[in-house]
């Protein structure tokens, strides 16, 4: 990773460089997306299938689209104990967190018969797309899944794609059992998302649409967009360490590379006010380097997006920490929760230097689906929130409209609406 001093023109030009990595900045597949999701959308099952049979070379049918139970019990078996073990204690701590998310209904009522509320209700359909291949995630699934099982969502569906043989990663049947998925559909891509966005035969039209995948997933997921609620369209992973001379350099590069491997487009950004520790952190990331599986993509995430920024002093770190509002933030400093409360901008913060990303990304609790391209800036991560509707509830007694109904008809008077004032004043002819 190179070192470059901080200041206004380096930052400006690391972001615009960031900026590139956008999931808008591809519209060259958009077209492609676009043919994709129309047919789907006219053509249903018949569409997934042949999309299933080009993309991954597998051949479905309606009777084979779902996974059965004894697929999902033939995963158990094939999986570690102690891994299917680890899942559900991660699983018991992201329901631990989630479960504190969760908001009640209210209503009040005025001494002269007014009564204002509002109610919680969560969505009916709740559908999630899990990718194959490499990025097989179970972790996304437990992270997807939980907040909608405790939102108390009825119907919880996944689309991911079947390998060759017609069959899914053990580790994404074990968690989507463990997360509390009733339905399991083999479709993957920018068809699987077209499916759950507009329903087809076999595959139910879902209310809320989350999970991670490529760029043909990022832009489905935008073209469906008011068809179905969706999370974000995610852009690639990234990780914003802020450290100073009491860091440990072998800690800082070793978060830098975990975020690093995910793909070629993933950022990985140290921010130090020590020169001495960001030579230490790049020895350290080539140590690494011989002996990590994934060397050759972190070579390429760093060198196009990776950086080692050297800042005057805390104040100008946290400063370029807040401007990128990057989607993990770890503070490895003297004072780790001093820095903290000025930091606005960031999906999720790590305090220290036992709190690895990784702590993150599978067992904590929090969850990692989070605000990636700067818009942590106004987003916010995956919650209980986002799996539920709010309903305003209004009653007026006819004494508290006749108190009021003067100052509505003088309101909508004044917007030219003379049907909207009239609807309140035949109450009182």
């Amino acid at each position: 990773m190179k070192i470059i001093e901080l200041n206004e023109n380096t930052e400006r030009e690391f972001r615009t460089q960031l900026a590139k990595r956008n999931p808008a900045s591809y519209g060259q597949y958009e077209a492609v997306v676009e043919e994709i999701v129309n047919r789907v959308r006219k053509e249903g099952d018949a569409a997934i299938f042949d999309y299933t049979a080009k993309f991954d070379h597998c051949t479905l049918s309606a009777e084979t689209i779902r996974v059965t139970e004894a697929e999902i019990r033939e995963a158990y078996e094939a999986l570690d104990p102690a891994l299917v073990q680890t899942m559900r204690k991660s699983a018991a701590n992201i329901t631990a967190f989630h479960e504190r998310q969760k908001r009640n209904s209210w209503i009040e009522t005025g001494d002269n018969g007014v009564i204002l509320g509002q109610r919680i209700l969560p969505v009916e359909v709740s559908g999630v797309y899990v990718p194959g291949g490499r990025a097989a995630l179970s972790s996304s699934v437990l992270m997807n899944v939980i907040p909608a099982r405790v939102a108390g969502v009825p119907r919880i569906v996944m689309c991911t794609p079947p390998g060759s043989d017609g069959r899914v990663p053990a580790g994404t049947l074990v968690a989507a059992d463990i997360a509390g998925v009733q339905e399991i559909y083999k479709a993957g891509g920018a068809q699987a998302i077209a499916a759950m966005a507009f329903g087809t035969e076999s595959i139910p039209k879902v209310d809320k649409l989350t999970g991670p995948g490529n760029i043909y997933v990022a832009l489905a997921k935008k073209a469906v967009f008011g068809f179905v609620s969706i999370d974000s369209i995610a852009g690639p992973s990234e990780i914003l360490v802020i450290a100073d001379g009491t860091a440990n350099a072998r800690y800082v590069a070793a978060d830098l590379l975990s975020q690093a491997e995910h793909d070629e487009l993933a950022s990985a950004i140290l921010i130090t006010t020590d020169r001495s520790l960001a030579e230490q952190v790049q020895t350290e990331i080539e140590g690494f380097l011989g002996q990590l599986e994934r060397a050759e993509i972190i070579r390429k995430s760093l060198a196009d997006y990776g950086c080692i920024f050297l800042a005057k002093d805390m104040e100008q770190a946290v400063e370029t920490a807040n401007a990128i509002a990057s989607e993990h933030l770890e503070i490895q400093t003297a004072d780790p929760f001093a820095v903290m409360t000025k930091i606005r901008n960031a999906g999720a913060v790590f305090l220290g230097p036992w709190s690895s990303e990784p702590l993150g990304d599978y067992y904590a609790g929090p969850n990692h689906i989070l605000p990636t391209n700067g818009t942590a800036r106004f987003f916010s991560p995956l919650s209980v929130d986002d799996f539920v509707r709010r309903q305003s509830l209004i009653s007026y007694s006819q004494e508290a409209l006749r108190e009021a109904h003067e100052d509505i008809e003088r309101f909508a008077k004044s917007e030219g609406l003379t049907a909207h004032a009239n609807s309140i004043a035949v109450r009182f002819e």
